[in-house]
């Protein structure tokens, strides 16, 4: 009854924390480049009340008798599976269609990759550079920030469906290009990618080194889609179900609980 009393509390704590990664996904489901999550478990240790044995008149038993010790949280795997296009006013928002992530510089100096491409002109101390919504500079397929000539205006800076690259238009109407490109990169394993703040990911020895597009040969190029945003890939119907499932399962853990405090109860309470 003890060891129930540990298996049921540890399928609770298990089935909180696939709770908790479910909501977070509903909570995102209008995060531009989330990637829903999925808690995956593993059993714990079996205890062997009965090894293999012999009944006394020597017939075989070769199956033994064993007991888990109830689940723990193994993983929790992100999903990264092509989230729905979203048509865009902005001039400056981007979707990537196939494998690729767009790569940012964080306020560490670190690179991070995201599928987030609801992009900005902010002007920084180089000038005027193309960054995130948080303010972090996007990188170019040479790994450097985006930064305007200080006589072109961001008004007149035009992108390259596909390829991403930046140009702008002359007053006469002469189209000019700026010899850069929004950078796009790949991962061998990307489900081993650090899932950082908002949609940011940072690489992992598990992820494998970023494998940019531009230079890697092998590789299928992504698109880059020019006034779209790539949606969150959550399904809210999947999502609830996963929740009535977890909740269901959560229920049943406490209820073992309760009926091995009954037991308990009832062998405290047996006199001779």
């Amino acid at each position: 009854m003890m060891r129930a009393l540990w298996s049921a509390a540890s399928g609770m704590i298990s089935q909180q924390a696939n709770v908790d990664t479910i909501s977070n996904n509903i909570a995102n489901v209008n995060t531009v480049g989330f990637k829903n999550d999925k808690a995956e478990f593993k059993s714990l240790l079996y205890q062997t009340i009965q090894t293999k044995t012999t009944t006394a008149n020597g017939a075989a038993k070769p199956i033994p008798a064993q007991v888990g010790l109830g689940t723990r949280l193994a993983s929790t795997t992100t999903n990264f599976t092509q989230g729905a296009m979203l048509a865009s006013e902005s001039p400056t928002a981007f979707a990537i269609a196939g494998d690729g992530f767009f790569a940012i510089r964080g306020g560490d100096g670190e690179t991070y990759y995201t599928r987030n491409g609801d992009f900005k002109w902010s002007i920084g101390t180089t000038g005027v550079t193309l960054a995130t919504s948080d303010g972090y500079p996007v990188l170019d397929t040479e790994g450097n920030a985006i930064v305007l000539p200080a006589d072109v205006p961001a008004d007149n800076v035009a992108f390259t469906s596909k390829t991403g690259e930046l140009g702008y238009m002359r007053p006469d109407g002469t189209y000019v290009s700026l010899n850069q490109k929004i950078g796009t990169w790949q991962f061998n394993n990307p489900a081993g990618l650090d899932k950082k703040s908002g949609t940011r990911f940072a690489v992992t020895d598990a992820s494998g080194a970023p494998m940019n597009e531009a230079t890697t040969e092998g590789l299928i190029k992504s698109d880059i889609v020019n006034k779209y945003l790539e949606g969150s890939n959550v399904q809210v119907a999947d999502e609830m179900v996963n929740l009535i499932v977890a909740q269901r399962a959560y229920e049943m853990n406490s209820k073992a609980i309760q009926a091995s405090d009954d037991m308990l109860g009832q062998a405290n309470s047996l006199r001779r």
